[in-house]
């Protein structure tokens, strides 16, 4: 681009043409499209930490619904896999999951032939559920959480945010790696890397934020009798 431009000073001069705006000088040129490339380079590991940020917390609020309040959710499951035919399938990809009433949920399997399969695999997990298998359907009954059992919930909750905030410290880490790394193959300034790492910084500490109200309601949800 570059290039071009200096043609086409050198093309204008010799023909007499006098553009009506002063040309730059190629020194000019050269600093101004150094900066922009520069600022165009921070911004887009910016763009990428915000977008891979939200996603993390995202996962953690979906991951929040599996855990039961006492009252039924589809959402319960979300979490169960099941070993179908040597594949681990999503269960809510292999079953329609229905709440009949507050304190129950159906589990109408797809294929019948792995009723089997699924009751085991929601025995398996750790979403602490008797299934009721009559050849056709699943039941389950939600019991109402002991104190020991909410407190056991509780500790989930803190868990799945503890992974939330972790995947935000290590996508900030990967990109403030990036960032110096520009600057030590001097691609960007002190003051372009000062200013992508200050914007790291206040990413994450959004992020973070964001994950501990989540898992504090989620928590209140929980401990609600």
């Amino acid at each position: 681009m570059l290039k071009s431009l200096l043609l086409f000073s050198a093309v204008a001069v010799s023909n007499g043409f006098v553009s009506p705006f002063p040309l730059a000088a190629p020194r000019q040129l050269h600093h101004s499209f150094v900066v922009s490339m520069a600022a165009e380079a921070v911004e887009e590991i910016e763009m990428d930490a915000e977008e891979r940020m939200s996603k993390s917390v995202y996962s953690v609020k979906q991951n929040l619904l599996t855990i039961r309040t006492g009252r039924a959710s589809a959402n319960m499951l979300d979490r169960v896999e099941v070993d179908y035919y040597g594949a681990m399938t999503p269960l809510n990809q292999m079953a329609s999951i229905s709440v009949p009433s507050a304190q129950q949920l159906n589990v109408d399997p797809y294929d019948k032939s792995v009723i089997g399969d699924i009751e085991r695999a929601i025995l398996d997990s750790d979403v602490g559920l008797t299934p009721n298998n009559d050849g056709t359907l699943i039941r389950i009954n939600i019991p109402a959480l002991t104190e020991d059992r909410r407190k056991e919930m509780m500790k989930q909750c803190k868990a799945i945010g503890e992974e939330g905030k972790v995947a935000v410290r290590n996508i900030r880490r990967d990109c403030v790696d990036s960032i110096k790394k520009l600057e030590k193959n001097s691609e960007i300034g002190e003051d372009e890397a000062k200013d992508g790492l200050d914007a790291m910084q206040k990413l994450t500490d959004k992020s973070t934020k964001d994950i501990d109200e989540i898992v504090a309601k989620k928590e209140k949800e929980v401990s609600t009798v």
